[in-house]
């Protein structure tokens, strides 16, 4: 009878998650991105009022929101990857014991190592043709608007940069769980 109470307490109690020291900083930075969206905010309350109170559109307002949230949302991935918050479906993951758990979140981090390796692979292609023509001069793809800032090609590199800070978190996290008993 103690045995199939120990067995039910250990299917009931995962074990807690650590961040590692690199969710740790990206848990931090967390807040410094999530003040891009209140500026974009900010900016499209700009834009409303001056357009319509003022009659006197911008033409920047909408490529800096687009900007300001497109860093954001490719900062988001690795914060939630950070604090252990995606999105998942855990009906069968609760009702096995720990030790196959343990090997569903080797499987699971393995896989989203490659999935994000292949992404950094893909994103620094894209910053490669945003950066550089086809003969290899130095030209930023510009937004072709009549402000035509290089944002496109800002936000192709950071996301290049966050998927690169997620693809270490995936490796730290499969070690992390290589390494526990």
């Amino acid at each position: 009878m103690k045995e199939a109470n120990d067995q039910k307490s250990e299917i009931k109690s995962p074990p807690k998650w650590e961040m590692t020291f690199l969710d740790r900083w990206v848990d931090r930075g967390g807040r410094w991105f999530s003040y891009l969206i209140l500026i974009s905010c900010f900016t499209i309350v700009y834009e409303v009022i001056a357009r319509y109170v003022f009659g006197a559109p911008t033409i920047w307002s909408h490529e800096v929101t687009t900007l300001l949230c497109a860093i954001s949302f490719a900062y988001g991935g690795s914060y939630c990857l950070a604090r252990n918050s995606h999105i998942r479906i855990v009906i069968l993951y609760d009702l096995v014991s720990l030790k196959v758990r343990r090997y569903l979140d080797i499987f699971n981090t393995f896989v989203g190592l490659i999935w994000a390796c292949t992404l950094v692979y893909a994103a620094f292609t894209l910053v490669e043709k945003s950066w550089f023509t086809p003969w290899g001069e130095f030209r930023m793809e510009t937004s072709a608007s009549a402000w035509d800032p290089p944002f496109p090609a800002w936000t192709k590199a950071f996301l290049m940069f966050a998927l690169t800070i997620m693809a270490f978190q995936f490796l730290l996290q499969l070690i992390k769980t290589l390494r526990q008993k």
